[in-house]
């Protein structure tokens, strides 16, 4: 009788076990880090890319800093802004004056489903920048290569460190940096990337604009479960 007793805590407890690790598991934890710039080995997660590439002028640069005081490094994403056009270009380009950091893509693809908000810790010059999230392809035509891209503003005051939370309800669907106008909605368990870029133009009310210098640090990316 002992044995048999023995045998069903046994399983009772195992059962247990099961139970507690599935509920766990079904609700995952408040933040998750995304990307986080303490290290250089980050810097093989991202390229670069800008006007340049079209036959502007603007360039861009990414570093890993360290800032002392025992604290961790950051990234730094920096560059120059440049509105003029090369001569004798191919490209036949109707803006220039943006760069922009572009994560590699990730392995598959990662499930932020459990998650209602971006934020992103940064330390900027007063410029806006924008955030954007890559999908996977269901909103364009069949056959096109290109990811879903959702974007959305990020203002980053000059000087002092801040953590902008963005809502994924706020990143609207695009499509190369023109806003689709339709009705769709992103799914946040199939993400393939991100990117943070600036432009010359635009951007939100106050914010510094126009060509010449930009810089911006980034501390970490996460996701954040806020309701």
């Amino acid at each position: 009788m002992s044995r048999f007793r023995s045998l069903l805590q046994a399983s009772l407890n195992a059962t247990r076990r099961a139970l507690t690790w599935n509920i766990e598991d079904l609700v995952p934890p408040s933040e998750r880090y995304i990307f986080n710039f303490n290290s250089k080995d980050e810097l093989k997660k991202w390229h670069l890319y800008s006007d340049s590439e079209y036959g502007g002028l603007s360039s861009a640069a990414l570093e890993i800093k360290d800032i002392g005081n025992g604290s961790t490094n950051v990234g730094v994403f920096s560059g120059n802004l440049s509105l003029d056009v090369m001569e004798g270009s191919k490209w036949n380009m109707t803006r220039s004056g943006f760069c922009g950091m572009r994560s590699k893509k990730f392995d598959g693809f990662i499930d932020l489903d459990g998650y209602d908000t971006i934020a992103l810790k940064l330390k900027g010059d007063g410029r806006c920048y924008i955030s954007t999230i890559y999908t996977e392809n269901w909103v364009n035509t069949p056959g096109q290569d290109e990811d879903n891209s959702w974007q959305a503003f990020v203002f980053v005051p000059k000087e002092n460190w801040y953590i902008a939370k963005i809502p994924l309800t706020r990143y609207v669907p695009t499509w190369r940096g023109n806003m689709i106008n339709a009705k769709l909605e992103m799914n946040p368990a199939r993400i393939l990337g991100m990117s943070l870029s600036v432009n010359a133009e635009g951007g939100v009310p106050g914010a510094k604009s126009g060509p010449g210098d930009f810089q911006v640090e980034v501390d970490w990316i996460k996701a954040l479960r806020m309701q």
